[in-house]
């Protein structure tokens, strides 16, 4: 058999029901030349049930903890020229492994539109009303912020190993992406480049991922007394975020009806005023 021209990288930890739903959306894609790694983070209970569904599949352990150590052992565990990263918990296009053979070409790395979707039924929480409306805009973090995520990201084994792997214990998506570009490597969006991935259901999952979000990017923002007091201000500023962000909830086409659109706005609020706090804790050397 010819070798794989292209790897799709997937860490996983302890979410077998979203993996199996990750590898069956693969399946429905043509997968000749391709290999698929699941890097399974040492999770508590292995997937060994999907494992045993998804026997072409190579499944690996990487007992160092964290989504960068496992993406970092999938790269080492294949020779494959190509690198295709996606999450556990994201659904594939039917088209995506071949979208990203097509663009792979354009650039040096490249991110794709993630779409959100709810796993409950309507109405919306007030976290997945958020949701719909603010996350994932991978167009706004590749065209104006200058980073992408890993949740859908197309590059080349050439420039993994140009820039070095990913880094635990920052954002490590934003780190790796700008390491990238500075190193002077082309990031492209791409919106015929879909993934999904599953809207936060209520506060406490929501509340979990922005505490972990602003852990890994105050891990990016510097320790010195001037770093801190910018953090500082930005946290102050997080209430008028609010405020300026409102009319977008509200306009939003995305959500249904004034129920959606009243409980997005309280989660916006709560949320804004949760990070102000977790963030004028770190910019005074204090755990959140």
């Amino acid at each position: 058999m010819a070798p794989p021209d292209a790897a799709i990288i997937i860490p996983h930890y302890n979410d077998p029901e979203r993996l199996a739903r990750c590898l069956t959306a693969l399946s429905r894609n043509d997968l000749s030349r391709v290999e698929v790694l699941v890097v399974d983070n040492n999770s508590p209970t292995p997937p060994t049930e999907v494992q045993a569904r998804f026997p072409d599949v190579r499944f690996v352990v990487e007992s160092e903890k964290g989504a960068a150590a496992a993406r970092n052992r999938g790269v080492a565990e294949t020779d494959a020229p190509l690198l295709f990263f996606i999450d556990a918990d994201c659904v594939a296009a039917d088209d995506w492994v071949a979208k990203a053979h097509e663009v792979a070409p354009t650039a040096d790395l490249i991110g794709g539109r993630v779409d959100v979707f709810d796993e409950t039924p309507p109405p919306r929480s007030g976290a997945e009303a958020f949701e719909a409306v603010f996350a994932f805009n991978f167009q706004n973090y590749i065209e104006v912020q200058g980073f992408t995520g890993s949740g859908n990201l197309v590059t080349t084994r050439d420039v993994f190993e140009d820039v070095g792997g990913f880094r635990g214990g920052v954002s490590e998506d934003l780190d790796w992406s700008t390491r990238a570009v500075s190193n002077g490597h082309k990031l492209i969006y791409r919106e015929d480049l879909v993934v999904s991935h599953p809207s936060r259901s209520d506060w406490a999952a929501l509340r979990h991922k922005w505490r972990r979000l602003t852990q890994e990017l105050f891990g990016v923002n510097g320790n010195t007394p001037r770093d801190r007091a910018k953090w500082a201000l930005r946290a102050l500023a997080m209430p008028i975020s609010a405020i300026v962000h409102t009319p977008k909830v509200l306009g939003s086409d995305k959500l249904n009806g004034w129920v959606e659109r009243l409980r997005a706005v309280g989660t916006l609020f709560r949320l804004r005023f949760q990070r102000m706090i977790w963030m004028l804790r770190q910019a005074l050397g204090q755990d959140i």
